[in-house]
Formats: structure tokens, sequence, C-alpha cells
């Protein structure tokens, strides 16, 4: 008799294996109930062994929960690589392909009764009925002027049951349970108008064509550099059409929930013929939608799959292409076990099932260029916009002359940025407003005695909402009340220090009284469809000025936007972090793109402290290529990525010193025959010492290759009994440093 190697539900990595008859037909990737102990359990068929002799009975599967696997052997493929490359457990790398919604038994189909005509009553019978059942007459002509001819009992009014019933018991009605979708922002579908292929520049159909020769016959990875406003969605249509004119599935990612309504607004304009083939995932989804997303992909009712990092494990048959739009973002990352980065893992998937895969970028990673350099990828350059308009002139202040000038430290707006604003206005062009910085002010700070008001359970200093009248803290989340006087010292003049967006609306109302505007960040998006409701409004010219965070940043087309304003543009450049420069460049250039996308010129104006740092000279002269040699040049001489894997491992704990001694021991061991190559750094805090209350070291590992890093790590963590209250995390190609 085979047996099956299961997975058991739940926290804890137990596999066991059961036995099960020949005829029962259990396949790898099937969910199944088991025996555990003395009570039922769920679990995920991992493999399947042939019949053989071990010496002792294996306990039989209960039976099937489903008879087809829900998880396909390219996707446990996959599942199996991302547990030994980023040394995850299996059962945490299986809830990401089976999300919760799917799991649960508790979520099923959604079901509602529908009442079909089956013929009209003669004219005669008709008059009868008319006469003596009018609510029966009234239902009968309701079916008969729906489009097909049936409606949902619920929408035929009160007592319409009975009504429904008699009829149904004439043979002139019948009465079916059918399943109902729960569609994920139904109320944007009436909005949504057709939209048809663009006719392509040179560029623009030289990367098409060769995406297509990738969709026929798949070989490298892609990776198409535009500059912003090149027409890269583009392409994305068009060889997205190509592809399931092949009978192929098309998966869409994009880097964060805010970018998927408008991606799926374009997708779904752009097929509309397609009844309604395009599916979305993302966790802002409801159990429901999710569950009900999730099946009609992997039953082939939806060929296109558009969302964020989760969705690459969208059971997708036959898939195609694989489209992954700004993929320098750090929110592909995960930051909850498993870490994998949804770029990386797209790659792999697409080797796997043998599909093309295209990274898209105005600014791409310097591992994904790197890779272009080294010929693992193909590069494809779209270097014009696609409407032949110029790149946007961008103008680099340096504000400490400013604010020498106008006798403030506290400047927000340099007199060419006002100027520009106020000349914008008159001309009914709009603009754009960009400060990574949300909130108030950046902390409450006494002049006397300097005492800043702190998180009790964080290391950071609290950010002052003025909406909310609170301070709150921007990583665990605690609010306080505002003091009226220091807390240390009781001088009542505690004061603002620094700026955030909600400051910038407060001076900008006075500095442009008569301009509309709107703000988008976290606080300000909080309501649902906030966000549409803010861009619809810009788009239709209902405002002037748009302040926001880099939810703004990018994948946003508005024609009419001439000016952008980058505030405070130093904010990401001086962190403890070897990708500082890089991301700055790229949000400089991302931001800088939504200006001059139409008929008229742009002009960004980015103030800064620090003018002739290499990140924003190269970001004002639009030069990736410049920015990128410099930058890898540097990385290479320090074996940072791409020309090397890091990762750190972090241990954190409520007891400081436990946490601390912990980490030194683990350095003890990691540095115990360690692999060739790979260099640890010292035990020591992190940046962020302190985060939900309890404190936090690190060490930072690079080593030429993942594997034998993830090995050695993952070695010494199961060789190590960790005390009960101190909790260790090991990260892969780390994103985050603080």
């Amino acid at each position: 008799m085979p047996h099956a190697r299961v997975l058991i539900d739940g926290p804890s990595e137990l596999v066991f294996d059961y036995s099960f008859p020949d005829e029962l037909p259990v396949l790898p990737g099937c969910r199944v109930r088991v025996p555990l102990r003395n009570r039922p359990a769920t679990g995920t068929v991992l493999s399947i062994a042939a019949a053989e002799d071990l010496g002792f009975a294996l306990r039989p599967l209960t039976d099937l929960i489903d008879p087809s696997p829900l998880i396909t052997k390219e996707l446990l493929q996959l599942a199996e690589w991302i547990a030994h490359y980023y040394g995850s457990s299996m059962e945490s790398v299986i809830r990401s392909l089976l999300p919760e919604s799917v799991r649960s038994e508790e979520n099923s189909a959604k079901l509602q009764k529908f009442v079909h005509l089956v013929e009209m009553p003669t004219t005669e019978k008709l008059a009868s009925i008319e006469k003596k059942a009018p609510k029966q007459y009234a239902i009968l002509f309701l079916l008969q002027s729906a489009s097909d001819q049936k409606m949902l009992l619920s929408e035929l009014g009160q007592g319409a049951h009975s009504s429904a019933k008699a009829l149904e018991k004439a043979g002139f009605v019948s009465i079916v349970e059918e399943e109902i979708r729960r569609i994920p922002d139904a109320d944007m579908l009436e909005e949504i108008i057709e939209s048809f292929p663009l006719t392509l520049n040179a560029e623009q159909k030289n990367a098409l064509d060769k995406i297509c020769e990738h969709i026929d016959q798949p070989s490298k990875p892609s990776l198409l550099l535009g500059v912003t406003g090149s027409g890269k969605t583009e392409v994305y249509l068009q060889a997205a059409r190509y592809a399931l004119n092949q009978n192929k599935s098309v998966l869409v990612l994009v880097p964060e929930i805010s970018l998927t309504p408008q991606t799926v607004r374009r997708f779904k304009a752009r097929f509309a013929a397609l009844n309604d083939q395009v599916a979305v995932l993302h966790s802002h989804l409801s159990q429901g939608e999710r569950f009900d997303e999730w099946h009609r992909i992997r039953q082939g009712k939806a060929s296109i799959v558009i969302g964020a990092r989760s969705a690459i494990f969208a059971p997708l048959p036959n898939l195609g292409l694989i489209l992954v739009d700004e993929e320098h973002e750090n929110s592909y990352k995960q930051d909850s076990v498993p870490r994998y980065h949804g770029r990386d893992v797209a790659v792999l998937r697409a080797h796997i099932e043998s599909c093309a895969i295209v990274l898209g970028s105005a600014t791409p990673s310097l591992e994904s260029f790197q890779n272009c350099l080294d010929g693992k990828y193909e590069l494809l350059r779209l270097n014009q916009r696609a409407d032949a308009h110029s790149l946007p002139l961008v103008r680099v202040l340096d504000m400490r002359l400013e604010q020498q000038k106008q006798k403030n430290s506290n400047t927000i707006f340099s007199d060419k940025l006002r100027i520009a604003l106020e000349s914008r206005l008159e001309k009914g062009e709009q603009s754009i407003l960009f400060l990574n910085r949300r909130g108030f002010a950046r902390s409450l700070q006494c002049p006397a005695c300097g005492e800043v008001c702190q998180c009790p359970h964080c290391a950071v200093a609290l950010t002052y909402h003025r909406t909310d009248e609170r301070l709150i803290c921007h990583v665990c989340g605690h609010t306080a009340i505002v003091p009226r006087k220091c807390p240390s010292c009781k001088d009542p003049a505690i004061a603002l220090q620094g700026y955030g967006t909600q400051k910038v609306e407060d001076v900008l109302a006075k500095l442009l009284p008569k301009a509309k505007f709107a703000r988008i960040d976290a606080d300000a998006m909080r309501k649902k469809n906030s966000l549409r409701d803010i861009l619809n409004a810009f788009k239709a010219k209902k405002l002037d000025i748009l302040i926001g965070t880099q939810m703004i940043a990018k994948g946003l087309h508005f024609p009419n936007v001439t000016l952008v304003g980058i505030l405070n543009a130093d904010i990401g450049l001086h962190v403890p972090d070897f990708r500082a420069a890089e991301r700055t460049f790229q949000l400089i250039t991302q931001v800088a793109g939504r200006a001059g996308r139409g008929e008229l010129e742009g002009e960004v104006i980015v103030q800064t402290s620090t003018p002739h740092a290499p990140a924003i000279q190269f970001a004002r002269r639009h030069d990736f290529d410049g920015f990128a040699e410099q930058e890898l040049e540097f990385r290479k001489e320090f074996h940072f990525p791409p020309y090397g894997r890091c990762a750190v491992l972090t241990v954190r704990s409520t007891h400081e010193r436990r946490a601390e001694f912990t980490l030194q021991t683990l350095h003890r061991r990691l540095c115990e025959n360690q692999p060739k190559g790979m260099q640890i750094s010292e035990p020591l805090p992190s940046p962020l010492t302190r985060s939900h209350g309890q404190f936090r070291f690190q060490i930072t590992l690079r080593s030429p290759q993942a594997r034998p890093l993830t090995n050695h790590v993952q070695a010494v963590l199961q060789k190590t009994s960790l005390p009960e209250d101190v909790i260790a995390t090991f990260d892969m190609d780390a994103i985050n440093f603080s």
C-alpha cells in the first residue's frame, strides 16, 4: 500500500507518513484529513512514496478534502526552494501558497436562490393569474424582461418566496441555488470604459517583439528599463494580449495594494471583451472575496491575475507571462516569515514553469541591472517618452542658503518653489508636492532641557499628528496625549521640531488660500476608496495641488501636472544602509517622472541640504547608467549585493541583557567552521534598538553564495536552545537593516 508524507496544519513543523489504498486518488498538493494522536487533523500532501515494507504499520488517511491537488507540482517545487533558500519552515510557505480563506473549511462559495423562467403561461392562463394572483403575474413579467430570464429570489420583492413556489409547482419557473461571486471593488466596474491598443513607437515595438519571442520560446528574463512616461504599461498590455492569444495565462505583480486598483482598471478596460477574466489577489480582500478569486483562478475562469507580492503564488494553469511592475520596490520583500522577495520568487517560478517574465522599472534595482550586464537577463530599453516629449527639467535648491536668506531654520517652501506654485495656479496647471514623512511634526522637544517625547515601547520619537491631536509612534502605533509642558523640567515652551505632510498642508493653505488641494498618506487614506476618490478628483482637475508621501511617487499619469516639488529630499539619504543612495535616486527619479506627461513641459524642484550628493545629482540629470556605474563600483569594493549575498540575524527580547547574551552566543558558534568567503559582523544593537517593547540586537552576514550562508545559520539555530522569551529571526537578502 503506498503512503503519503503529510504536512500537518498548525504552528509546528509536523510531517508524518500515512497509508492509503490504491483506489484513493491521493496526489502531491492534495488536502487531506488524518488522525493525529487522538484527534482529527488536516494537512497537505508533500509527496507520495511507493509501497514498501517499513517494518511497522502506518495509520491510514481519513479522507480527501478535495479530490484534486490544490497545489501543483510546480508550486510545490517553488515552495521547497523558498523554504531552503530563505531558511523558512515548509509550513509557513504552504500557508503562503494556500491562504487561510482557502485552507479553512469554514469558508465556502456563496450560494443564493435564483428564479428561472421555464415557460410563459398561455394568454388565457396569464389573464387568470393576473386576476387571482397579481404577485405571481408581476414575477412572470419581471423574469420575461430580464436579459437572461432569471433573477435573484431576494430581488423579487417582499413575499415573493411563496409566489415563486406556486409558479414552480405550476411548472412556469424553477428555483435553483447558484454560486454568487463576491467581486472585489464591485463599485468600480461601472466606471470602466473599454480601451484599445495604442500605436507603439520603434523602441516599444522592439521591446514587445522580444517579449513575444520569449512567450513563444522562453529563455532568459527580460528587464524593461524605460524612463518615466515611456509607455511601459502599454507594452505590458499588448504583451498580455499576445499571451492570451496563445491560450496562456498572465500574472501581473504590482508593489503596493494602492497601485492595484488603477492597474486592474487599465487591464479590465483593455480586456473588457473577455467577459471578466481579470482576477485580483491582495491582502485587503475579504475572506469571501479571496476564496472566490482563488478558486476562479484555479479553475481557469480567470486568465489574468493582478496583485501584490502574495499573488506570485496564484494557481494559474498554463502560465505564459509574468509581469513585475516597478521591480525595484522594497515592498516586494515580505517582512514576516517566510521572508521571500516577490521579484526573485517570480523569476524562479518563470524558470520552473517555462514561461516569459518581464521586470519593468524606470530605476531598476542594481541586482537586476547587474544581471543584465552579466548576460543573465536581457535588457530592453525605452529611452524616450511615449509622447516624444522631453523629460522634465530638474532644479536642485540648497535649503541651507534658503534658510539663511529667509532667516528661518524651519523653512518648508523656498522662494522658487512658492513662485512656481503660484504661477501654475494662475495658468490652471496642476502641481504635486512630495514629502516622505507623514504627520504634522517629526517630534516634540523641550528647548530648555532637550527632552524629546519618546515612545515607551520603541526607541523612536513620537510624531505629532494635528488631525488627531495625538502623538503617534510610526513603529508600533502607540498614541499619547500632547503635553502642555515638558514632562521632564515642566517648561511650557516645549516646541514642535521638523515637519510632515500635515504641516505642509497647513502652511500651503496660508501661502495659497485660493488653491484647492488634498493630501495622500496613510493617515488620510483610512477610509475605503479615499485614494481612488482623491485621484479621480485630481484627474478631473477639481484639485490644483496634490500633497503626498511615496504613495504618489509612481504609477500616476496626470497630463496637466507641470510642477513637482520634492521637499526634504535628504530624509532617506543619511541612514545606516548601503542601499540608501540607491533608494534616494529611485525615489527622486520616480516622483520627478510625474511632471510633464502631457503637452506642457514639466519642471521639478528638489529641495535638499546636500545638493552635491551623487544620488541627487545623477537624478537631476536623469542619468541611471552614471549612477549605476558609480554605485556598483562602491558595492564591488565592499562585497555588497549584487557582488555577494547579505543577510541579517536579529535577536529580540523584552530582557535587554538576555537578548544581547543570546546573540553573542550565536555569533561565537557562527564563527566556528564558517563557510569559505563568509564575513560575519560583530553582534551590535540594531539601528532601531527597541521596537514593540523588545530590545533588538543583530549580526550582518555576507557571503559569495546564498545557500552555504543559509545552511550554516540554520544549522547553528537548530543546535542552539534559545531562552523562552528570546526570538531569533533570519532574513536572507535583507532589505531592511533597521
